[in-house]
């Protein structure tokens, strides 16, 4: 019998990972997997997933239940549990009990990802959003000795809001990461609403959607000279490191 790992979110229609584990499978000559989506936006329908689907090994998780999945786990690692969100489920079964683990391997995605484009000049940086992509983006940064101040809609003690922002903040910190779902597929129209002329040659733009290749926060910047990067390297890595912890 097959043997199934899938993804969770809502919605699913941009994902790439349904590809990238088919060629995974034939370049690595894996047999008996199959690679479901499982599209929900109530995260309390994950244990009746799980009741469903009995052959399923691990789950990759995205938005919106990065952070929501986390209560229904028995066990998460440390990264996950340091940084309070989980994009990478491990499902065993251990005498009969179904066991589930939760990991965090985006922080290795992006660390790997945006490493190569750190110049002198990124000393500070700007996350845009608060989820549970950005709590694995600020991980990253702390590993990298890079300070970075949070940008939300929401008021939070440790994020300042989108009208508190002004030009000398945008100037100074010369990195600018989008960790919000503005601008992907196929809302491809919208963006986080700043002032795009702070940009220079200085800065670099890094937005972790990847559908489309150029969103129109990483087009806005680009005018201004920044160098800009999308998310998809980082979904190769974090989905390579996720292939290892199911075991495949």
């Amino acid at each position: 019998m097959e043997k199934e790992i899938g993804l969770i979110g809502f919605p699913l229609s941009h994902s790439f990972s349904p590809r990238w584990f088919q060629d995974y499978f034939i370049k690595n000559k894996v047999r008996n997997i199959i690679y479901k989506l499982f599209p929900f936006g109530n995260i309390e329908h994950f244990p009746l997933l799980l009741k469903n689907h009995p052959l399923l090994i691990g789950l990759n998780v995205t938005i919106p239940h990065k952070q929501s999945v986390i209560p229904y786990l028995d066990k998460l690692s440390d990264e996950a549990k340091a940084i309070g969100a989980v994009n990478c489920i491990k499902i065993e079964k251990i005498q009969n009990q179904v066991i589930t683990t939760g990991y965090n391997t985006d922080v290795v995605g992006f660390s790997n990802s945006i490493q190569p484009l750190i110049k002198p000049c990124h000393k500070k940086a700007i996350v845009f959003g608060n989820g549970g992509a950005a709590q694995a983006v600020k991980q990253a940064l702390r590993n990298l000795n890079i300070d970075f101040l949070v940008v939300n809609r929401k008021e939070n003690p440790d994020c300042i809001l989108y009208s508190e922002l002004n030009k000398q903040i945008l100037s100074s910190h010369k990195i600018w990461i989008n960790t919000t779902p503005l601008g992907m597929f196929p809302n491809v129209d919208t963006a986080i609403e700043i002032d795009y002329s702070a940009s220079s040659h200085e800065h670099l733009a890094y937005d972790l959607v990847y559908n489309p290749e150029e969103t129109l926060f990483l087009k806005k910047c680009k005018m201004n000279g920044a160098s800009i990067k999308n998310g998809i390297e980082m979904l190769h890595v974090q989905a390579a490191e996720s292939a290892n912890i199911f075991g495949l």
